[in-house]
């Protein structure tokens, strides 16, 4: 498949396209990265070097795509962190434009906002875009515990409701991937992750691995991932198990090489063949 991605880039670490691009094209997929930063590294470092692209340069690189007649035969777009409004509006545009060329094309919507260890840490009204344009607009959306709750305006802390804050977040997209939920009651040493349907819904539970700083990107590999393997079967408890067993793999081997960046290059096979699988269950 072809995947148009806009998200960020990082020369060092892996978050945004460095986090989706190498994952996707080990599974055989094409990607057309379009970068909306250009950094030294991620933010939660507390320092960085680098620019944003602007709108129209981020605009005048989907318009060359556009121009070779590639839009038409792009499968899926991915999005992520947005800077400003500006971006945002050139997010909906490049997603028009695809659809129009390609109307069976699906866009996978990362509602990057903050995280639950880092609480929000996009410009003000960033989150309005999200809740008001984007979703709504979207095939798929994946907001991990904090960004469900920020969206919805509501604390979610048991199974049900997570799977109805993910529900009520469903007005246009077919489907929620919620990317890492930490449940009220659920043994401290498990994560879950939940996709969630107008009318059905999925868990997957596995082990939380223990790092002194979580390592960034881990929901843009994961969205990136899923987006794929739903795609490719159609089965979204599959889908959901197997991205599951890949991003654990990954983690622990990031954990056993005492890195805080994803290893997703030293991971590549497990990546593709874990040796720990899950299993997605209908809830």
């Amino acid at each position: 498949m072809r995947f148009l991605s806009l998200q960020s880039h990082v020369a060092y670490g892996y978050v945004g396209n460095r986090a989706a691009t190498f994952p996707l094209q080990r599974l055989g997929h094409e990607v057309w990265a379009v970068n909306t930063v250009e950094f030294s590294n991620h933010t939660g470092y507390g320092a960085w070097k680098g620019r944003t692209a602007s709108a129209q340069q981020v605009a005048d690189i989907v318009h060359g795509i556009e121009t070779l007649g590639m839009l038409a035969k792009c499968d899926a777009v991915l999005t992520g962190y947005v800077g400003d409004a500006a971006l945002g509006d050139v997010v909906l545009d490049t997603v028009r434009k695809v659809r129009s060329a390609n109307p069976k094309a699906v866009w996978c919507c990362d509602p990057v906002l903050g995280d639950i260890d880092t609480g929000i840490y996009v410009r003000p009204g960033i989150d309005a875009f999200f809740r008001d344009r984007a979703l709504p607009q979207a095939d798929l959306i994946t907001p991990n515990h904090f960004e469900l709750e920020h969206l919805t305006e509501r604390k979610v802390e048991t199974l049900d409701e997570a799977v109805a804050a993910a529900r009520s977040l469903l007005s246009g997209p077919r489907l929620a991937l919620v990317t890492s939920f930490l449940r009220a009651g659920l043994q401290s040493e498990q994560v879950e992750m939940l996709a969630v349907t107008p009318d059905a819904a999925w868990r997957v539970v596995t082990p939380l691995i223990a790092f002194d700083v979580m390592p960034n990107g881990t929901g843009d590999t994961v969205a990136a991932l899923f987006t794929a393997h739903w795609l490719a079967s159609g089965d979204i408890a599959a889908a959901l198990g197997t991205v599951a067993s890949s991003i654990y793999a990954v983690l622990e081997t990031t954990q056993a090489m005492g890195e805080r960046e994803l290893q997703l290059v030293a991971a590549q096979e497990r990546l593709l063949s874990p040796r720990r699988r899950f299993t997605a269950e209908r809830l």
